[in-house]
């Protein structure tokens, strides 16, 4: 395959160009914005529950989501979800290949499976239904549960191991002539999900949504994340991101939105710069970050906010910020698109931020 990439309006990221496809309303791969997913871990059973989750992620910047339907009474909640929440919804399929049916007939915007443990010919069944209606299907390949010979084959859920899974599911689906795809290739391994992508994306230009599967709590998370999805985006692989957390599935989003903006990828959102503090830090900045950071959670504009605790390096990195605060003793000096703007006094520090943040918002 002869490999293409498109621009991101990044100084050194060129993006790979894949297949567009479309779940729901959303577009993925091609030229269209790398899209954040998650999944909820609500019983999908419990219909009231599963949406307002997803109604929170929504809120929270989630792009699609996704539910486990592990038996019929999952199966039959889906329509009722569906018809509750504005955003396209994927049933995660494990197993039994019918639900995976059923999913679709219930009008889900596109499944999961995982190749690994739906036997072959009944993988065959799944497609030549959503071949039917339109669907798309995620091939999730993961280390933990591989199909038994490949692990033989490669001595082990290598990334050489994940790769070979993803290539010959492919091939089973182009047989029958069914395109509309997907890929993952999930390791809790953060060197075997990158080397695994990077294989992958060398021979199929199918649109790969890029994960570090049961990375862990926040923390943990956000560090495996951060490398393994932060690095192939970086080198122009992916085109849909997961951050898993153990915990609400809502913690993601500040962490895979933050990894997109660090990257310069997508732009949304507060991007906080402020100081670790020194000796010579006069002013609270731990406080300050953390009031400002809730004050301006859950922002959709993008604004980038310098919050620095003295005169070494804070006015320099206040004036590169859209606002900021240069601090000195009990005040600070307001930067504003580059420019010292005006003294501040510290207990004025939080208001006076947020009043000029929505005067750049009513100018822009």
């Amino acid at each position: 395959m002869q490999e293409s990439f498109i621009s991101m309006d990044v100084d050194s990221i060129i993006r790979r160009k894949t297949k567009q496809i479309q779940v729901g309303s959303v577009k993925i791969g091609g030229d269209a914005p790398i899209v954040v997913q998650s999944m909820t871990n609500t019983d999908t059973r419990d219909i009231v529950a599963t949406v307002a989750q997803i109604h929170a992620l929504q809120q929270a910047g989630c792009e699609i989501v996704r539910v486990a339907v592990p038996d019929e009474e999952a199966l039959l909640a889906l329509p009722a979800i569906k018809k509750q929440i504005q955003i396209p919804l994927i049933a995660d399929i494990h197993f039994h290949y019918k639900l995976a049916i059923g999913a679709i007939q219930n009008g889900a915007d596109g499944i999961r499976i995982n190749p690994g443990n739906i036997a072959r010919d009944k993988i065959a069944e799944i497609v030549k239904t959503a071949k039917k209606s339109g669907t798309v299907i995620r091939i999730g390949v993961n280390s933990g549960s591989l199909e038994k010979d490949l692990v033989i084959e490669y001595g082990g859920s290598t990334a050489e191991a994940l790769c070979a899974s993803a290539m010959r599911n492919i091939a089973l689906f182009e047989d029958m002539g069914f395109d509309l795809i997907k890929l993952s290739l999930k390791s809790s391994n953060v060197p075997t999900m990158i080397n695994a992508y990077r294989l992958i994306s060398a021979k199929t230009d199918y649109p790969l949504h890029l994960g570090v599967t049961e990375a862990g709590m926040p923390t943990d998370a956000a560090v495996k994340s951060a490398l393994g999805i932060g690095m192939l985006l970086y080198e122009g692989i992916g085109d849909t991101i997961r951050v898993s957390v153990t915990g609400s599935p809502v913690q993601e989003m500040p962490i895979a939105y933050g990894i997109l903006r660090a990257l310069g990828i997508r732009k949304t959102g507060a991007e906080i710069i402020s100081c670790p503090t020194c000796g010579r830090c006069q002013i609270d900045v731990e406080g300050l970050a953390e009031k400002v950071a809730h004050a301006l959670a859950g922002r959709k504009k993008y604004i980038k906010v310098a919050l620095m605790g003295c005169v070494v390096n804070g006015p320099g990195e206040a004036a590169e910020a859209d606002i900021g605060i240069a601090g000195g003793r009990g005040f600070g000096m307001l930067f504003k698109e580059g420019a010292a703007y005006k003294r501040v006094e510290e207990k004025d520090f939080v208001p006076a931020l947020l009043t000029e943040i929505e005067k750049i918002d009513k100018e822009r």
